[in-house]
Order: structure tokens, then sequence, then C-alpha cells
């Protein structure tokens, strides 16, 4: 869900932050909390989970609750027994809950925002993809599906001075693109930090629907990808990203399918038994 507040979300503390966007992204989970047990779960205290609830109109937690169940789009996605019973693995059960969160990804997602991403992948001069550790998975997957769609698209080096020397040669008129699910890393501050004296545009697929002015970027798209100390799958993301490409796809038109089909003919000239 995406709670509506009479407090600006730019007017909250970074732990009140932190508090709004764990109620938007687990809200089945914050509403059978007790106010001690999401105290711990979040690592403050109950006084600041208290302040919270004051500080947006509520006059206590329980109020606050109450403001959350009538702001509810209805129940989530229900997992099965079995994630909760036996010894073993269950795929059935994995499953399961890779369409819970596929259905949280759907509730918060934003159909003028993921237009806003489309039209800026289109409309971009080069785009420059930057993932480290586990997203650098979404990173080379983006990467795959824009070249084939014969955008200019490039990989950024993951950390370092290349880094550096890679974002040199972003400019007006580009796009960078990062993924940054849990936290904003150091290199993720630098690639929006220098987009203010260099002119590129940025696009971050995010894990939370609750940033600091400082650590949003012009468009971000969100996908959920569990709890804070659960498994992060990267199912949600990667179905995002899909759907984005071919959204593009669809934007580029016949420019797009001739491409396609040149790169399909060049594969059987060179690669018959390919």
């Amino acid at each position: 869900m995406d709670l509506h507040l009479p407090t600006p979300a730019g007017e909250l503390t970074r732990a009140e932050q932190k508090i709004l966007d764990y109620i938007n992204t687990n809200t089945d989970a914050f509403l059978f909390s007790s106010i001690g047990q999401l105290a711990q779960r979040l690592e403050l205290s109950d006084a600041t989970v208290s302040r919270f609830a004051r500080h947006v109109g509520c006059r206590d937690f329980k109020a606050l609750k109450s403001l959350v169940l009538e702001q509810s789009p209805g129940p989530a996605v229900k997992l099965t027994a079995t994630l909760s019973q036996g010894d073993h693995f269950s795929p059935q059960a994995w499953l399961e809950r890779q369409r819970a969160y596929l259905e949280k990804t759907i509730q918060q997602l934003s159909t003028g925002e993921f237009d806003r991403a489309v039209e800026a992948l289109c409309s971009a001069r080069r785009v420059f993809l930057h993932g480290k550790n586990a997203s650098a998975s979404m990173a080379q997957l983006l990467h795959f599906r824009l070249r084939r769609l014969g955008l200019q698209v490039s990989l950024l080096p993951s950390g370092g001075s290349e880094l550096l020397e890679g974002l040199a040669q972003a400019a007006e008129n580009d796009l960078v693109v990062l993924f940054s699910f849990s936290k904003l890393s150091r290199e993720g501050r630098i690639l929006l930090e220098h987009s203010r004296s260099a002119g590129y545009r940025t696009l971050a697929f995010v894990g939370r629907t609750c940033l600091p002015a400082e650590e949003r970027a012009d468009i971000s798209l969100f996908a959920y990808r569990g709890t804070e100390k659960e498994y992060h799958s990267m199912v949600a993301p990667a179905a995002l990203l899909d759907a984005l490409a071919v959204a593009v796809a669809e934007r580029l038109g016949d420019e797009g399918t001739q491409r396609l089909q040149s790169l399909h003919r060049m594969k059987k000239d060179y690669f018959p038994d390919g």
C-alpha cells in the first residue's frame, strides 16, 4: 500500500521514514505487530514509534493501526501453511512467496513513474547501467535487453576509480540506471550526486517506498524483495525489468522491430547452426 499521511514525507526523520517504509511494504505484518515487536524488528525504541504515530496525526499506536487499516487495499496474497512447516525446503512454498512479492510490487507500481522510465530510456542519447553484488545480474539483463533493441547502452564498473572513469562519459541527455534495493551504496551516492553537475538523468530500481530527498533518483521503480532479514530474491525486480524492456520495444515501434529482425538475419548468416 501507499499510506497517505497529513505530514509530508520530507518532514519525517530518517527513523520515521524507516517506519513508514515498513508499513507500506509489510502492511499485514505491521497490523499484527505490537509496538514493542515493531520497534524490535526495526531496531528502534518504543518511544520513536510512538512519536511517529503522533507526528503523522494519530493519537497513539492503536490509532495509527486504524489509519493503516482504513487505507489498506485489502489483504495481501496469503502464503500457504507450508511456508512455516516441515524441516526441508519446499519449492512450492518458495514460489508462493515470490507470487506474494509480485503482488506487493504490483500494488506499489506507479503507472506514471513507469511511463516516465520508458520515455527516459527511449529518449536518452546513451544509457549507462550500474549494479553491484547481486544487482549486477539485473544490470547485465537490462543491458542485454536494451542492446538488442538498438539503444546505446553500456555497463559501468561496479566501483573504484574505474567507476569514475566510466561515469565521466555521462553527460546531458544521457540516462544513468542504478539498482538500490536495501540501502544506497557509496557508488549510488556518487551516481546521484554527480548528476547535478553533469546534467544526466537518473533512474533507480528501489526496494523502499519512502526515501530521503538526497537518495532519490529522478525516476524510481519499486520492486518488493521481502523483509529486511530474509533472503532477498530477484524475481520481482527481474519481472519489472522485463516489463520495462517490453514497454520500451513497444514505444520504439518499427525501429525496435527492425533492429531485432536485422540481428536475427545476422545470426542466421554467421551462426546457421546456433
